[in-house]
C-alpha cells in the first residue's frame, strides 16, 4: 500500500519535479516500456547522473553519453558509456583519484514482439529487451549474456514490457514490465509499473512516474524543434536529481 500511495503521489509531483533515465534507450525513466521509435531513428545524447540513481559501482555523481539506433520498426540497439573516476584504496593510481579517467561500456537491445492493437483493439504492445547484454565476468568464467552477481555488467537487466495508450485529455501511456538480473549491488527482480501523459494543450510536455521494481521515480520531458531536441529530468526515489539532453533525427 505504501508503494502504491507513493506512486500516486509521484504522478502529482511530476508536474513540478524533474528527472532523467540513465540507460540511453527508449523507455520511461528507469523502467522499460514497449514504446518504439520510428523506423531509422537515431538518438545521440548524454546525462548527468546523481550517484543515488546509479549502481553501487558509482559512489559519486557521474555522466554518460550514448548512441541509439532503431534499425527496423521492431528492433532497437544502443551503446552507452558511463564515466568512471579513480578511487582511492583500489587499483587506481593516485594521480587518477577523484578524476574521470575511464568509462563503463554497455550494449542494449530491444525487440518488439507484438504491436499495439495488432490482434484486437485493446492489445498492448509487447517488447523483449536487455541492457548491458554483452558482458564478460572474468577470463576463466565467461558469461556474455547474463552478468554475475559481483563482476562486470553493472547495468545488466533483462525484461518483458507491455504498453497501452489511451486518450485522456491528451495521450496517456500505461506501462508494465517484469525486470530481472543477478546483480548483488543493483538487484532488479520483479514487477515495474509506470505511466506517462502528454497533455492535449501542450503535447511537447511528457509527464512521467514509475515504480521500477526498486524505487519510485518521477520526471518531466520536453521536446523542442519538432522533437529533434529533448530535455529530460528525473527525481529518483524522490531524492536524487539527474538530467539529460538528447538529439533525435529520422533517417527515413
Amino acid at each position: 500500500m505504501k508503494r502504491i500511495l507513493s506512486f500516486l503521489w509521484g504522478m502529482m509531483l511530476c508536474l513540478y519535479i524533474q528527472a532523467q533515465f540513465p540507460y540511453g534507450t527508449t523507455g520511461l525513466l528507469h523502467m522499460p516500456t514497449a514504446d518504439m521509435q520510428r523506423d531509422k531513428t537515431v538518438m545521440v545524447g548524454g546525462s548527468y547522473l546523481h550517484e543515488g540513481a546509479t549502481p553501487a559501482k558509482w559512489n559519486y555523481n557521474t555522466y554518460n553519453y550514448y548512441l541509439n539506433i532503431t534499425i527496423l520498426p521492431f528492433f532497437e540497439v544502443g551503446y552507452t558509456c558511463t564515466l568512471l573516476q579513480g578511487v582511492k584504496g583500489n587499483y587506481w593510481p593516485e594521480s587518477t583519484w577523484g578524476k574521470y579517467t575511464n568509462q563503463d561500456r554497455q550494449f542494449s537491445l530491444r525487440l518488439r514482439a507484438i504491436q499495439e492493437g495488432q490482434f484486437w483493439q485493446y492489445m498492448p504492445a509487447v517488447v523483449i529487451g536487455g541492457n548491458d547484454v554483452l558482458t564478460s565476468v572474468g577470463f576463466k568464467d565467461q558469461d556474455y549474456i547474463n552478468s554475475s552477481a559481483t563482476g562486470n555488467g553493472y547495468w545488466n537487466r533483462w525484461y518483458l514490457a507491455a504498453t497501452k495508450h489511451v486518450d485522456l485529455y491528451g495521450e496517456l501511456g500505461v506501462h508494465a514490465a517484469y525486470v530481472y538480473n543477478r546483480r548483488a549491488d543493483y538487484r532488479l527482480n520483479g514487477l515495474a509499473l509506470g505511466a506517462n501523459w502528454k497533455p492535449q494543450f501542450h503535447p511537447a510536455l511528457n509527464v512521467m512516474a514509475e515504480y521500477d521494481s526498486r524505487t519510485v521515480n518521477c520526471g518531466l520531458g520536453y521536446a523542442l524543434w519538432k522533437d529533434h531536441i529533448n530535455l529530460v529530468t528525473e527525481l529518483n526515489d524522490f531524492k536524487y536529481l539527474s538530467a539529460g539532453l538528447y538529439f533525435k533525427i529520422h533517417l527515413k
